[in-house]
């Protein structure tokens, strides 16, 4: 009796078996999990429309998309931090090809620091970006697919940084903490339109951001830095490999994805075993400020008076 009165007061979303024909909108579709999602969503048959921060790299994976037989839509350059930009877009994208089937949130940056050597603009951009970038997206994109009735999905890009304590990961994990957040209570909210919410875990991903992540009191030249980066990329999932569990996220209508093993199992360590979870922390913790031991910067006078 129980399980049939839930089923009445929590209908399920409806699940895509396949995105061909689906209008599937990609932000931070110029590099990385972004390109190889639109790339694979394509392939799959989904009318793909990007967007992301420079539009030479866009058009460029625009191209390469239609080259493959691939069918695109709208792609524009937009700061997804830029509410009124995204609105534009959004306007811009709805009239021309109606409300969206998939709304993929992958655009994003990263900085990470100590509390000591974070400046107040790392943990400004952050949020900007990682937090309000997808809540502007969600906003303006969302309630036409609501209005539509036909259900759809809402993929969230998060973190590993999104779950768990990551050292020098404070002001990115407020970015990521934050959108799991906004994910875990849409996950409800929009049940009942039939949309259901993945929210993608990545670990290390091997993408351009390995080259250009700003790691504040920290010099990226040190040979201790190169080794470290040449150890994470050994270990670090491909672009592709991200992009295939977040399809295969959508398809089997999944609220978590993980994009490698180890962030699947450090998370169920966190829920069941907390006592080792604690233990492992501290453990990263202590091995990443050994081997990167911060220079930072003594605060200017002003910043303390």
């Amino acid at each position: 009796m129980l399980p049939r009165l839930l089923t009445r007061l929590l209908p399920r979303s409806r699940r895509l078996r396949s995105l061909s024909g689906k209008q599937v909108l990609v932000t931070g579709a110029a590099s990385g999990i972004g390109r190889a999602t639109a790339v694979l969503a394509a392939e799959d048959g989904a009318v793909v429309h990007l967007t992301d921060l420079g539009a030479d790299r866009l058009e460029q994976v625009a191209a390469d998309i239609r080259a493959a037989g691939g069918r695109v839509g709208h792609v524009e350059a937009a700061d997804v931090s830029d509410h009124e930009a995204v609105r534009a877009l959004a306007r811009r994208l709805t009239d021309a090809h109606g409300p969206m089937d998939v709304v993929m949130n992958i655009a994003g940056i990263s900085r990470w620091g100590t509390v000591r050597s974070l400046e107040h603009e790392d943990w400004r951009r952050l949020v900007e970006v990682n937090l309000m970038g997808p809540i502007h997206v969600i906003e303006e994109l969302v309630p036409p697919m609501i209005d539509a009735g036909r259900g759809g999905h809402l993929v969230n890009v998060s973190s590993a940084a999104g779950i768990i304590g990551m050292p020098w990961h404070a002001a990115y994990s407020a970015s990521k903490f934050g959108i799991r957040g906004v994910s875990e209570v849409l996950r409800f909210d929009l049940r009942r339109h039939g949309i259901g919410v993945s929210l993608v875990c990545p670990g290390a991903v091997d993408t351009p951001l390995t080259e250009t992540i700003h790691i504040a009191g920290v010099d990226k030249a040190s040979p201790t830095f190169r080794r470290l980066q040449a150890r994470f990329r050994h270990g670090a999932a491909t672009p592709e490999q991200a992009a295939a569990a977040i399809l295969e996220g959508v398809r089997r209508n999944r609220y978590w994805v993980y994009t490698s093993r180890d962030i699947r199992l450090v998370h169920l360590l966190q829920r069941h075993v907390p006592p080792a979870y604690a233990l492992l922390m501290r453990v990263m913790s202590w091995g990443a400020n050994k081997a990167l031991p911060a220079v930072e910067q003594a605060r200017r006078p002003e910043r303390a008076a």
